[in-house]
């Protein structure tokens, strides 16, 4: 069992099993993201939701697709019903990025909490479009080690965010909201859309950063 075990929440206790090294909304992830290195990859669901349980039997329940995130992310598992600050400041930043956005939502931060990358659903084998998760997680591991800055600089064009770590990433109160006002009045950030039917209305600009 992995850190979701001894949470409240139904939803995230159904991902306890996963292979997943999963970490609960908290300082204890963004820790481990600074100490380790990596980006945190956020996924955002609720129990009647159909597509994250398909995203969770593909990817979340198989081995070799969980050994990929562990060793190259640091995983946060939400509900969105428990946590709908966290939900709306990461859903208005998604649609901010590409348009639209729904659950899972998929959403790859840096360390101190800053949207760079954002979607939705993301099936285990590529189709049509669509990145496999696999892939992604590839290339957003290989932007992350070769060419962070293009990451940084896509998060910094999102309005700033207090410095301080406790209000950007609480344990338990609001998200910062100035964020999420410049997301709903339409304030983007340049290549960081994602990829895939999900994402297509800005997918050019994803390109530079992630590459083919």
């Amino acid at each position: 069992m992995n850190r979701l075990a001894h949470e409240t929440s139904p939803y995230l206790r159904q991902h306890a099993d996963n292979p997943v090294d999963w970490y609960p909304w908290g300082d204890e992830a963004f820790a481990a993201a600074r100490a380790e290195d990596k980006p945190i990859l956020l996924s955002v669901g609720y129990s009647a939701c159909h597509w994250c349980h398909v995203m969770a039997h593909e990817s979340f329940e198989d081995d070799d697709t969980a050994a990929l995130m562990n060793e190259l992310v640091i995983s946060v598992k939400v509900d969105r019903e428990e946590r709908p600050d966290v939900d709306a400041i990461y859903m208005d930043a998604v649609q901010a990025m590409t348009g639209q956005g729904g659950w899972p939502m998929t959403v790859f931060l840096m360390p101190d909490g800053r949207p760079f990358f954002g979607g939705t659903y993301f099936p285990k084998t590529a189709r049509g479009n669509m990145l496999s998760f696999s892939d992604l997680l590839r290339r957003i591991d290989d932007v992350w080690r070769t060419r962070r800055s293009d990451l940084v600089e896509q998060a910094d064009e999102l309005p700033e965010v207090p410095p301080d770590h406790e209000p950007r990433v609480p344990a338990a109160g609001p998200c910062p909201q100035r964020l999420a006002r410049h997301a709903r009045h339409g304030h983007h950030v340049a290549r960081c859309h994602g990829l895939g039917r999900h994402l297509r209305p800005r997918r050019r600009r994803v390109r530079p950063v992630l590459g083919r």
